[in-house]
């Protein structure tokens, strides 16, 4: 009987939710339009065989999710939203217009990432819950193969592609596999702090390399080989964090050129890859056994679904894998078993590109807002030079002043620091509240700051 029970109970739990989904369903598809009343608890019960209370409870679902609102003798209504701007509403009220966290607009992911990781709960098997060889599951290599070469990197296979926790364990990876303290690496100019974070806890020297409105510069960076020898080059190559640069075909062939000519590995973190219109060769196909591939689904889907790719030359595999057994043993199966899922479905390539809708049309929107002060940019986050009459950390300390939080210039600075800031465009989930804050943060940057002696005050 405490069986039976347990069963029923999972079973419910299970009921409720796939309802939810198939109402979410068909608010999309239009069935159940903006402000229309959704039936009788009752009435769905006999028509989805369940029972008044599993309806109720999806209903209750719903309104959580901001999908439904209900009035207590009138029932139960379609919230009058667009259901890309409004997905959900947060379940904690953001009390900061936060333009500082470079990640999707999670609430377009949330119903297939909730089916996606119950289906792999339905999966889940000794093998899967058990330790795997390598660095984890073949299938689930193969599907970042896929994704991979969706992408642009055409020589990813099940065999060469090894499961991380994510692009940052990835680079920390590469970090101490392929170097060792006092080494050089080699990177750009401006990039992601994550990079400078693990050379410096790993005692590593950085060098930074030019950019130019095509990305890496390959005078700069052959002038830099051959006065530091490093024993990596790590670039972003796609949507580059922080200046949204995107590089050519032709630049790319470049870099390649330059690479082939030393002694250094490549290390292209593609991870804004899926945020080209159409796909754009990878450097490392140019050269694959001489660099290293990373990408994952952090910005795609979901930042903690962890779920990392690494496609490395046959030669570093057994090393690689060798290091990720001393240090995590491997990537968890269960996120990559919903991230399998979600890729062999293709449901991963629809939500990579109703991110890249949400992102172009929030650029659309912030070249209105700031048009004084925007540049072309495209992706998930704009690199914005300040007028003259605002230093970099006054505007972000009158901005916090506000509620509104940018990233500070001189955090992706190998050199002297810019006087920019990033603006990351998805990580506030309303439309609405996203253009009041960069509204607000508009009329900070017309303003003129207060005299020095006031602000100390």
């Amino acid at each position: 009987m405490p069986r039976a029970d347990t069963g029923k109970t999972f079973l419910s739990e299970t009921k409720f939710k796939d309802i939810a989904n198939q109402i979410t369903s068909r608010i999309e598809q239009g069935i159940y339009t903006a402000g229309a009343k959704l039936p009788p608890h009752r009435e769905l019960a006999h028509e989805l065989c369940t029972t008044p209370a599993t309806v109720s409870k999806a209903y209750k679902l719903l309104a959580e999710l901001g999908r439904v609102e209900s009035f207590v003798g009138r029932g139960t209504f379609v919230r009058d939203k667009s259901a890309l701007s409004q997905v959900i509403q947060p379940q904690h009220q953001e009390l900061d217009f936060n333009f500082s966290i470079l990640q999707p607009c999670l609430g377009l992911n949330l119903n297939a990432l909730t089916q996606a990781y119950s289906r792999a709960a339905e999966t889940l098997s000794p093998t899967l819950l058990a330790y795997a060889d390598d660095s984890g599951h073949s299938a689930h290599r193969a599907a970042g193969a896929i994704w991979l070469q969706k992408h642009g990197l055409q020589s990813a296979s099940s065999e060469n592609v090894m499961l991380t926790n994510g692009a940052q364990h990835a680079l920390s990876l590469l970090v101490e596999t392929l170097t060792e303290p006092g080494d050089t690496i080699a990177v750009e100019a401006l990039t992601y702090p994550g990079i400078l974070a693990i050379a410096n806890l790993a005692g590593r020297e950085v060098v930074g390399v030019n950019l130019d409105d095509d990305g890496l510069c390959p005078k700069h960076l052959k002038k830099v080989i051959k006065q530091h020898s490093p024993k990596l080059v790590i670039c972003i190559p796609s949507h580059q964090n922080p200046t949204g640069i995107t590089m050519s075909v032709s630049r790319r062939q470049a870099i390649a050129d330059v690479i082939k000519a030393s002694s250094a590995y490549l290390v292209e973190d593609d991870i804004y890859a899926f945020l080209n219109n159409a796909p754009i060769p990878a450097i490392s196909d140019l050269l694959p056994q001489q660099s290293i591939y990373i990408t994952s689904l952090s910005k795609a889907v979901s930042p903690a679904m962890r779920c990392g790719y690494v496609k490395a030359p046959d030669a570093l595999l057994p090393v690689l894998a060798a290091h990720i057994r001393a240090n995590i043993w491997l990537a968890s199966p269960i996120n990559f078993a919903a991230a399998t899922d979600l890729i062999e479905q293709g449901t991963a390539f629809e939500l990579a590109n109703a991110q890249l809708r949400e992102a172009e049309h929030r650029q659309t929107l912030a070249s209105d807002i700031l048009k004084d002060f925007y540049e072309t940019a495209s992706g998930f986050h704009i690199w914005l030079k300040l007028p003259e009459h605002w230093r970099v950390d006054r505007l972000v300390e009158e901005a916090k002043k506000r509620a509104i939080l940018v990233s500070h210039g001189g955090y992706f600075s190998v050199g002297d620091t810019p006087n920019c800031v990033r603006l990351s465009l998805m990580s506030i989930s309303s439309r609405d509240r996203f253009e009041e804050g960069l509204g607000q943060f508009a009329e900070l940057l017309a303003s003129k700051p207060m005299p020095f002696s006031d602000f100390l005050n």
